[in-house]
This record gives structure tokens, C-alpha cells and sequence, in this order.
């Protein structure tokens, strides 16, 4: 990842604390903590990463241990609520050490005179740890929707085959169980799905590198980041909640937030190639200069419009901020020439792309961005798309079952706004690092930020139930832990 230089006067902002009341506070000395229309004697929370306390590229003891979920339960042990228990791992860094592609948790650490988000080495090998459940927080980092039916999920027979995912084989009842078979089967009172992230966010996150599934409702078929059919999600959806309330058990459901949200794509800005010299300016577009005379010459011979041409043109100005070129899969086939085109302040680079877009290596100027670095235009709009028929799915949902409805998208985009959001005087934001609720992968939160999204749940289920249970205090939990 990038370098980041964050300064000490940016350091001090986070433990700044202005003094002014604001909406999330909160006396709650004089009120009786009831449960109101609900029974919290058995909750259980389904969903993936964010539900299980993923944080800073790893799922670890410590971030378990604030998740959002684990917040709630706590509260509503005031109000008559059971034990909630997590499958914790066995360390505070995470990974596995038997599996690639699993490494330890993100830390920030000063490299080269710069505080950079290096990966900690796996702690431990894949452990289980079945014999110590049932377990209540269900949450399973990377499931898609319908992941959370598929019988086998946590078979460890199949993960070679991609079939299984290891942070479900940890404490998945048997071989053939499925999560919400685990859910149901401890007949809870009480429940919290929040999922779908994923069923857009691998299509996102992989820079559109995935297909667009609609259309297609066989899931099986489905590669690894391809969008979710929104027809697939709402029917399983539906099935979920269907058997999580057929003995009568009431819930609360959370929508899905724009990937424009989120620092891991906002981090980067769209036009990020700024500072550049005349003679920097002068041997970019000399080296340019050929592929823009093939642009003219396709043109000249109705290969392509005059708009693709204009679109394609790689130029860069001194005194201002340019696009990065990058190469756009979706652009026309034009033989002998690649398909480079520079970026426009509707394309998201991701977070990734920090590592490649500096003056050595030559990433976004001599050297055109791959296609795994950027969520072009026409990709975000398939992920918007797809999100949007997802989060309508979910508001009728829960709306046709009487349940309670958290809008986590709008919570999103009001964080990622200028002004942010204050809880008792300290501001939080989107920005990345220095925000206070996002963890250093740029998409999962902090401790701080999964305390804004359970005082979302906490709100939509008193206003739902007439239940009084005292939100959580944010600022009591943690952030982004500096070297």
C-alpha cells in the first residue's frame, strides 16, 4: 500500500474533543431498560465480515471482540438477553498459516520515514473450534448472500476446491451443516442479518474483473467475484428470514452501502497524477505521441467515433491534476493498439493502486494502470445497479415481515460528507487512516466504527420493538492504533 504521512496535528484531531452536544448523545441514567415487544433471550447475528469483527485485512481476537454484534448483545443483556458467544481465534493477529493467502492483521508502522500499512505474518495454522459453541455471532468473512445456505460451506473437504471457507469450517456444526441451518437450530428469539456486502463488494474490489450475473440465477455457476443476480439475493433473502422467524422470533435488517463510500475507493483520487513538470508534461506526451497518431488514423478510418477518439487521447498538463492512463477492457478493439485511455473524475482507483502509482515505477503515466486498479465508470454503475435492487429487496423484506430496518447506506454516505458524524464532541469520518472508523484496509471499520453501526441497529430496533436499550458509547472503543 501506499506510504502515509500523516502529520502530528492530524494525530492529535482524533483525540480532539470540541465539547458541543450533538444527536448521538445520550443520558440515559433516568430511563428503565425494557425490551419493550421483543425477547432478546436468544440472539444470534448472520452475516460476513462486518458482522464477525473483520478489521484491518484480518479477522483477530481483538477485533471480535468489537464487532458490532458483541455490542448489541451486551446491551441487551440488560433487557433480559442470553450469553452471546463468538468463535474467537486464537490469537490477536490472525491468519492461517496452512492456507495462502490468509496473512496477520495490518499494523502501521514507519517505513522510510512514513507510516505505511504493512500485513503481520499468520499466527496460527486453521483451528476448529466446534466442541465450545453454539456459537451467536454467525458472521463469516467473505460469504456472499447466498453463501449462508449452502450446505457444505464449512465442509474442510472443500476448500481446495474454493467450496468451503475456512473461517466457517472453524465451527461449523458437521460436514453438511449450513449457516443458517446453525442459526435455526438454537431456535432464537432474536436475530441480525446483515449480508450482501460481498455480492458486489469481490466484483468491486477486484476492479470489475468479475461479470455481472443478472440474469443467471444459478449461484453455482458463479465465479469468485461476479456480481450477485439481484433475483438469486432476494430470493434467498427472503428463504433466510422466512426460517429464521417461523417460531416467531423478530430481527432487524441492514441494507448495503455504495462502494463509493468506503476509503478503498476514495482513498486514491480520480485525477491523481498532479505536480508535473514542463518536462515532465513534454516526454509524457512524446511518448505518447504514436498511440495518439493510431487513435487518429483508426479515426480517420471509422475504427472508432470521434467521441471513443477524444475519450482514448492520453494528454497531460503541467499546473494541474491528470488522469492516470489505464488500460479499459471495455474499450473497442482497435488492431495494433492497446486499450489505454486516462481516467476522468468518474472512475474509483482503488487503494491498491498506491503502491504502483509513484514516479519509479511509473504506474498511471509511463506505465498504464491495470485493469485490477481501477473501477471504471461503467463498472461502478453495474455495482450501483446491483446495489440498489439489493437494498430494495431488503427494505420489502423486512418490511413484509414487520421487522426492524437499518439503513447502513445512507449512515454510509452521511460519513463519507464533508461534515461527517460526531458522537459527544469527537468528529468521525470516511477519510482513511486519520478518520476514526475505517481499519487499514480501507473497507472494514474499527472498533469506533462498528459502535456507530451497532447505535444504528440499536435505534431501528427501539423504534421497532418500543424497546429502550442505551445505545453504546463510540468513543470508548478503538481506532486506528498508531506505532
Amino acid at each position: 500500500m501506499k506510504k502515509i504521512l500523516i502529520s502530528t496535528v492530524a494525530v492529535s484531531a482524533l483525540l480532539f474533543t470540541t465539547g458541543c452536544k450533538t444527536d448521538f448523545d445520550q443520558d440515559v441514567s433516568s430511563i428503565s431498560v425494557t425490551n419493550g415487544d421483543a425477547n432478546f433471550t436468544k440472539y444470534v447475528a448472520l452475516g460476513n465480515s462486518l458482522t464477525s469483527g473483520y478489521r484491518d485485512n484480518a479477522l483477530y481476537s481483538d477485533g471480535q471482540n468489537e464487532s458490532y454484534p458483541s455490542m448489541i448483545a451486551k446491551q441487551m443483556m440488560l433487557a433480559g438477553g442470553g450469553a452471546f458467544k463468538q468463535p474467537l481465534m486464537p490469537n490477536n493477529v490472525g491468519g492461517f498459516t496452512n492456507l495462502p493467502g490468509f496473512s496477520g492483521k495490518l499494523t502501521l508502522q514507519v517505513v522510510n520515514g512514513a507510516l505505511t500499512p504493512v500485513a503481520s505474518p499468520a499466527a496460527a495454522a486453521l483451528d476448529n473450534v466446534v466442541s465450545s459453541g453454539p456459537y451467536q455471532n454467525l458472521g463469516v468473512p467473505g460469504a456472499k448472500s447466498f453463501h449462508l445456505g449452502a450446505a457444505g460451506y464449512g465442509n474442510a473437504a472443500g476448500l481446495s476446491a474454493g467450496l468451503a471457507n475456512p473461517y466457517y469450517v472453524r465451527f461449523a456444526t458437521s460436514a453438511t451443516s449450513s449457516i443458517i441451518a446453525d442459526a435455526v437450530s438454537q431456535s432464537p428469539t432474536f436475530f441480525s442479518l446483515w449480508i450482501g456486502n460481498n455480492d458486489v463488494l469481490s466484483y468491486s474490489t477486484s476492479g470489475g474483473i468479475g461479470t455481472d450475473q443478472t440474469g443467471n440465477l444459478n449461484p453455482t455457476t458463479y465465479g469468485a467475484n461476479d456480481i450477485t443476480d439481484p433475483t438469486v439475493f432476494a430470493s434467498v433473502i427472503n428463504s433466510y428470514v422466512t426460517a429464521l422467524t417461523a417460531n416467531g422470533a423478530k430481527g432487524v435488517l441492514a441494507n448495503i452501502p455504495n462502494v463509493t463510500s468506503i476509503p478503498y475507493f476514495t482513498r486514491v483520487p480520480a485525477m491523481p497524477i498532479a505536480g508535473l513538470t514542463d518536462l515532465q508534461v513534454t516526454q509524457l506526451n512524446g511518448g505518447y505521441a504514436q498511440y495518439n497518431g493510431g487513435l487518429a488514423q483508426a479515426k480517420a478510418l471509422g475504427a472508432i467515433t470521434d467521441a471513443e477518439y477524444q475519450k482514448r487521447l492520453i494528454k497531460f498538463t503541467a499546473g494541474t491534476a491528470n488522469g492516470a492512463v489505464i488500460t479499459d477492457k471495455d474499450l473497442s478493439t482497435v488492431p495494433g493498439l492497446p486499450k489505454y485511455r486516462q481516467t476522468t473524475s468518474k472512475d474509483l482507483i482503488l487503494l491498491t493502486a498506491s503502491a504502483v502509482l509513484n514516479p519509479t515505477i511509473g504506474g498511471g503515466t509511463v506505465m498504464a494502470l491495470e485493469d485490477k486498479y481501477v473501477l471504471t465508470e461503467k463498472e461502478t454503475a453495474k455495482v450501483l445497479t446491483a446495489t440498489m435492487a439489493y437494498n430494495t429487496a431488503l427494505k420489502s423484506i423486512a418490511d413484509a415481515k414487520g421487522l426492524a430496518f437499518v439503513d447502513a447506506n445512507t449512515k454510509m454516505v452521511e460519513l463519507s460528507g464533508a461534515s461527517g458524524i460526531q458522537y459527544d464532541g469527537v468528529k468521525y469520518s470516511a477519510t482513511f487512516v486519520t478518520g476514526g472508523t475505517f481499519s487499514l484496509d480501507g473497507v472494514h471499520l474499527t472498533g469506533r466504527g462498528y459502535a456507530l453501526i451497532a447505535n444504528e441497529f440499536i435505534k431501528a430496533i427501539n423504534a421497532k420493538y418500543n424497546s429502550t436499550l442505551p445505545q453504546v458509547n463510540v468513543n470508548s472503543y478503538s481506532g486506528v492504533k498508531f506505532p
